[in-house]
């Protein structure tokens, strides 16, 4: 699986990291298994992971309060996001 992963062109070709850096990486060891390393490779990816988890559940049974719940998760997935990519770049 990890030979098939696409490289980060914003770190290619200008030389750092993007928003995205470290997604892929994650979800590889979060389908191994390894919580903790998920987490430190990618911080937003469990909110994105229960964001899409709920996104589907309200597609395909509606789920009561969906819409505030999906927006309450996009937005902490988005925020967190973007407090792991700043501190990335001050660390």
């Amino acid at each position: 699986m990890e030979e098939y992963m696409l490289p980060c062109l914003n770190k290619k070709y200008l030389g750092f990291e993007c928003m995205g850096c470290g997604l892929q990486r994650s979800l590889v060891a979060l389908f191994q298994g390894d919580f903790v390393k998920a987490f430190e490779l990618y911080p937003a990816i469990y909110p994105l992971v229960f964001l899409g988890v709920m996104i589907s559940l309200n597609y395909m049974v509606g789920v009561k309060y969906g819409s505030k719940i999906i927006s309450v998760l996009a937005i902490l997935s988005v925020t967190t996001i973007i407090v792991s990519y700043i501190l990335k770049l001050t660390s």
